[in-house]
């Protein structure tokens, strides 16, 4: 595989509801950002302020290209409700199909 997408992580907060999450990534995807949106619920450990922390959250994965990966990562920043919100882009390799089908 020699064809390459840009997958973007970040998180949400647990106390959201599926619609609200559901609505966060639907309006990436319509914005045409990003290609799909994937959610599901986790479990973080994490330290916060000196303490370590758990919590409830949704894991939210994009895939993009690299055209638009700065515009995707500018959105999610904008519309974040975290102080600092984790952000996590990398290249994955794939079929040249899915890459074509992401760069639409």
């Amino acid at each position: 595989m020699a064809d390459e997408v840009i997958v973007i992580q970040t998180t949400l907060p647990g106390d959201w509801n599926e619609a609200l999450v559901g609505a966060w990534c639907h309006a990436l995807v319509e914005s045409g950002l990003a290609a799909c949106a994937q959610r599901s619920q986790i479990a973080s450990t994490y330290r916060w302020d000196g303490d370590v922390e758990s919590a409830d959250e949704w894991r939210i994965q994009c895939k993009t290209d690299a055209t638009r990966k700065g515009a995707l990562i500018a959105a999610i920043l904008d519309d974040h409700p975290y102080d600092i919100p984790m952000i996590l882009a990398f290249s994955a390799e794939t079929s040249a199909d899915y890459a074509a089908w992401v760069s639409e």
